[in-house]
């Protein structure tokens, strides 16, 4: 995932512990899209008092994971076919633009850190394919020398990820490791037409799988209704 988890948690004030704790949760599908958000209830699994509760769910609003609305409170962000088409739009975009300003601008040290972050995603276990997966996308992003725009990616592929989690993308029939090895060889390459190319085409035809998988439970929610 690509929410950070490098810091000590002890040193996170209680905010950022639960904010933390929350996001992992909505990402991975546990919390349910669209359930509502009892912030009393949380306070008491959490342990914490009502002032960093509501700091904690008002960062995750601005993450576009939960939404408030008048008179009925916050709720766990709906998922959406709209939705999830524009987070694939803006996520190829900002990630391809990361890309190419890292490819112009990127240190050795980033240069460095694609083949180790890949070499990794390659030989990964599966259970932490997922981390590798996301490490490797950051290693991408990372020379580019732009902290605003790095965040706005990692929002956005925070955003795709729970997708995947709750539709339960598994990737079948792609070669991800061929995906992953042309895009890193282009970055290392410093090739800032194929790079961002390839990288865009990646999270696009990830998008449009999971546009079919939303379709697909959309379609059976309906009783096999396209509607």
């Amino acid at each position: 995932m690509f929410f950070d988890q490098s810091l000590d948690d002890s040193k996170l004030t209680r905010a950022s512990r639960v904010s933390n704790q929350l996001r992992a949760e909505i990402i991975s599908g546990k919390l349910a899209p669209g359930s509502k958000v009892n912030l009393d209830h949380l306070r008491d699994i959490y342990n914490v008092s009502l002032s960093p509760m509501r700091e904690a769910i008002s960062r995750l609003v601005a993450e576009r994971l939960v939404e408030f609305e008048d008179k009925k409170g916050f709720r766990i962000m709906p998922i959406g076919m709209a939705n999830l088409l524009e987070i694939t739009r803006m996520r190829a975009d900002l990630e391809s633009l990361a890309l190419k300003h890292a490819i112009a601008i990127g240190t050795l040290d980033w240069e460095s850190r694609v083949p180790a972050a890949i070499y990794r995603l390659t030989n990964s276990e599966n259970e932490l394919f997922s981390d590798h997966h996301a490490a490797f996308h950051t290693a991408l992003i990372r020379g580019c020398a732009m902290p605003m725009l790095g965040d706005l990616c990692k929002l956005f592929a925070n955003l795709h990820h729970r997708y995947s989690n709750i539709l339960g993308y598994t990737a079948e029939g792609r070669d991800l490791n061929s995906e992953h090895a042309a895009i890193a060889d282009a970055a290392i390459a410093r090739d800032a037409e194929l790079g961002p190319m390839l990288l865009s085409r990646h999270i696009e035809r990830t998008g449009n799988d999971l546009a079919d998988l939303l379709e697909t439970r959309n379609n059976s929610a309906n009783g096999g209704k396209n509607v």
